[in-house]
């Protein structure tokens, strides 16, 4: 049930050209003072492909009052502002309360993905996911099997695989084929 009540903050960050190494000095102290926050569930940072200065960063918390309290505090304005200056537009942010949004274009102009692709897609990471892992920890969890302990950490396992590893590396692949 506490999945329902996550919800995402996806920024959008648009250097100017050559600046990745400073803003990425800067990801490593804001990233670490999010945490510290009520509710920080997680942070994914979506580095630019080949020939783009775009980072997307995807931030998870429990309540949508413990995100509104890091969004509008003191200490994330300051660092913000501090940024403001190598980045090529202002600051762009979402709120996103709908667990759809790994398919939320980067753009209002781009209309999101259909529902049959977003199904294919997410099968495509679940399925392997939820097939592999319980072999690999029956292994290395032999004294585990047939445990709800054992489920406890095959779910963990996968919601991580999927959060953090799959999801973001398989959108960016059928980036294309999602926008037709």
């Amino acid at each position: 049930m506490a999945a329902m009540n996550t919800v995402t903050l996806v920024i959008t960050h648009n250097l100017q050209p050559n600046q990745a190494t400073i803003y990425e000095a800067w990801l490593a102290r804001i990233m670490p003072a999010a945490e510290k926050f009520p509710g920080h569930l997680g942070v994914h940072v979506i580095r630019p492909a080949a020939g783009s200065e775009t980072y997307n960063i995807v931030i998870r918390f429990d309540t949508l009052d413990n995100l509104y309290t890091w969004i509008n505090s003191d200490l994330r304005k300051e660092l913000v502002a501090e940024i403001a200056p190598i980045l090529a537009q202002e600051e762009h942010y979402e709120v996103r309360t709908e667990p759809e949004f790994w398919f939320t274009p980067s753009s209002p102009a781009v209309k999101k993905p259909k529902k049959w692709k977003q199904f294919l897609i997410t099968l495509l990471v679940i399925f392997p996911s939820t097939n592999l892992v319980p072999n690999v920890t029956e292994i290395l969890l032999p004294a585990l099997k047939g445990t709800l302990s054992l489920h406890f950490i095959n779910d963990a396992c996968v919601v991580g695989l999927v959060v953090y590893l799959w999801m973001p590396l398989v959108t960016r692949i059928f980036a294309g084929w999602l926008k037709k």
